[in-house]
C-alpha cells in the first residue's frame, strides 16, 4: 500500500498496518513476524511502542533439578546450541548427589539520582539532614506504591557533586519504574528543603544495565549464594573429568584469568544461564550485565568428592509486573512455580541453582577437553 499521509510509524493505529507499510516500502515479507498470541492492545504504552508483532526464541526445558529437596523443571530460550543439554548434564549431576543448598539476601533495587551543591560543606550538610529524615523520605516513597519500602541510603562526594544511592524493597517486582519514580518524590522534598538541584535522576551511582564494582560489592536486588557437593563417583561418570581438575580449571580460568583480563566476573559464563532464563520469563535483559557478575569457586574435599559453589551479588528479577505478564513468558513463570506474588525470593534461588549446574557443567567439559567437539555436534553439525 502507498500511504503518504503517514509521516511516521507513530501514526498507523495497528502492527498490521505497520507491518504493511514496512513490506511496501522494503519489498520485503513479515510473516514470521506477525506471527503472535499477546493482545497487542494490552501492550501499548506499558511493554512497547511501533509494534510491528514478535520475535520468536526456541524454548528449551531443563531438569528436574533438585533444590534443597523441592524439583523444578527450568524454561530456557535461547538460540545456542549445547546450552540445555550441557545444562542438564549438571543436572544430572547435582540431582545423583545431595541436591542444592541456596541462600539469598534482599539488598534492594536502587535509584542513584546526582545533586550539585556549592561545594563540600554543603553536600556534607545534605548528606547529614538526608540521614536525619530517613523516615519522612521512606513516608513519601511508600504514598507512591502500597509495595515499596526505603531500606538504605548510601553517599558519595567529589567537588560539588553529591551521589546519593537509595535502596528499595520492590516485593516480587523487578521494580525500576517503582523506585524512579518514589525517588523522585523524594527528591523534591530534598531540593526543597536542602537549596540544592537535582542534575539527574540517574546518576549512574545506581549503577543500573552496566558492569560497576558498587554492585559486585554492595550487590543490587538480590545477593544469592548456591553450593553443592558432588561424589566423586558422579564427577568420574557424569562430568567425565575430575573434582581435582574441576577445581584447577576453576582457579586458573575463573580466577586468574579473570583477574589477567581486568574482569568484573569471577565466572565460566553466568550469563548464558541467568539471559536464557530472562528471555523465557519476562525480564529486563539489559540487567543480565548485573547478573553477570559473581564468583565460582571449587575444591577437591578430603574425600576426595568435588565441593562447587557459585555467588551473585546483583540479581534484578520479578515475578509480577514488566514483561511476566506477557502470554509465553508466564506460562514460562507456571512451569517453574513462581508466578503471581511471593515468589520472587524462590525465583532468585532457582536463577542460582541453575547457574551453579550450568557452570558446572561447562567448567568440566573444559576439563575433560570436549568444549569444541560439544558445540560442533549441537551448535554447528559438521564443519
Amino acid at each position: 500500500m502507498k500511504n503518504s499521509t503517514f509521516k511516521n510509524l507513530r501514526d498507523f493505529p495497528s502492527s498490521q498496518l505497520r507491518r504493511n507499510y514496512l513490506e511496501d516500502n522494503l519489498k520485503i515479507k513479515l510473516s514470521h513476524i506477525a506471527q503472535f498470541s499477546f493482545d497487542e492492545a494490552k501492550l501499548i504504552g506499558k511493554n512497547i511502542e511501533n509494534l510491528i508483532g514478535a520475535t520468536q526464541i526456541p524454548l528449551g526445558i531443563a531438569g528436574p533439578i533438585n533444590i534443597q529437596g523441592q524439583k523444578y523443571f527450568i524454561p530456557l530460550a535461547t538460540t545456542e546450541g549445547a546450552l540445555v543439554a550441557s545444562i542438564n548434564r549438571g543436572m544430572k549431576a547435582i540431582n545423583l548427589s545431595v541436591g542444592v543448598d541456596v541462600n539469598m539476601e534482599l539488598v534492594g533495587i536502587s535509584r542513584g539520582p546526582v545533586f550539585k551543591t556549592s561545594g563540600i560543606k554543603h553536600s556534607q550538610k545534605v548528606k547529614a539532614w538526608i540521614k536525619s529524615h530517613f523516615l519522612e523520605l521512606n513516608e513519601l516513597a511508600t504514598q507512591t506504591s502500597l509495595h515499596i519500602k526505603l531500606l538504605k541510603v548510601d553517599f558519595e562526594s567529589f567537588g560539588k557533586n553529591l551521589f546519593v544511592r537509595f535502596s528499595y524493597d520492590t516485593k516480587d517486582a523487578m521494580g525500576m519504574n517503582m523506585v524512579t519514580i518514589a525517588t523522585l518524590e523524594i527528591v523534591k522534598e530534598i531540593e526543597q528543603k536542602c537549596q540544592v538541584s537535582c542534575v539527574s535522576l540517574a546518576g549512574n551511582f545506581d549503577i543500573d544495565k552496566k558492569p560497576a564494582w558498587l554492585n559486585f560489592i554492595n550487590g543490587r536486588g538480590r545477593k544469592v549464594w548456591a553450593e553443592v557437593v558432588i561424589k566423586k563417583e558422579v564427577v568420574k561418570q557424569v562430568l567425565k573429568t575430575t573434582p581435582e581438575k574441576i577445581a584447577e580449571i576453576v582457579y586458573r580460568k575463573c580466577l586468574l584469568g579473570s583477574i589477567a583480563s581486568g574482569s568484573l566476573g569471577f565466572n565460566a559464563h553466568f550469563a548464558n544461564i541467568i539471559a536464557a532464563i530472562f528471555i523465557a520469563t519476562g525480564q529486563d535483559l539489559a540487567q543480565v550485565v548485573e547478573g553477570s557478575l559473581g564468583v565460582t569457586t571449587a575444591e577437591e574435599l578430603e574425600n576426595g568428592d568435588l565441593y562447587f559453589s557459585i555467588y551473585l551479588p546483583s540479581l534484578e528479577i520479578g515475578t509480577v509486573g514488566g514483561g511476566t505478564k506477557l502470554p509465553s513468558q508466564n506460562e514460562a513463570l507456571k512451569i517453574l512455580g513462581v508466578e503471581g506474588e511471593g515468589k520472587a525470593d524462590e525465583f532468585a534461588k532457582i536463577i542460582a541453582a541453575t547457574t551453579l549446574a550450568g557452570e558446572l557443567s561447562l567448567i568440566a567439559s573444559l576439563a575433560e577437553g570436549t568444549l569444541a567437539s560439544a558445540h560442533q555436534k549441537y551448535g554447528r553439525g559438521k564443519l
